[in-house]
């Protein structure tokens, strides 16, 4: 598997927590990455740090978001900033690490949820 840093997905990152008021997210502990030749379905990943890090290695939680380059780069710009937005919804409110489920007992992360809210900064 080959990554590439992906600063411009980064940048995106910043403004849509902020214009979202994801006030939650440290974006500092946020990365964004590029690869080159997953083989997945996807369009992006995200991936959170153990709790078990910050424990026994005092390590903050920190989120990598991966875009899937052969995929997202072809999505429409509106796609791709559902995509990050989809991505950034699985991060819980304690950014402890963990990921928040498609399906849990207090939210969905489904298009419809993710509509609501790129509705909401369009305006």
């Amino acid at each position: 598997m080959h990554y590439a840093q992906a600063p411009e997905i980064k940048r995106q990152i910043v403004t849509l927590v902020d214009k979202l008021e994801m006030n939650h997210i440290d974006t500092n502990r946020i990365h964004c990455i590029r690869s080159l030749d997953a083989k997945t379905r996807a369009y992006a990943r995200i991936w959170g740090m153990a709790r078990l890090f910050k424990e026994v290695a005092g390590i903050e939680p920190h989120y990598i978001i991966e875009v899937i380059a052969k995929r997202y780069d072809k999505l429409s710009e509106r796609e791709k900033i559902k995509t990050l937005i989809h991505e950034l919804m699985h991060i819980p409110k304690t950014f402890s690490g963990a990921l928040l489920s498609h399906r849990g007992q207090y939210h969905r992360i489904n298009d419809r949820t993710v509509e609501q809210l790129l509705r909401s900064i369009e305006r």
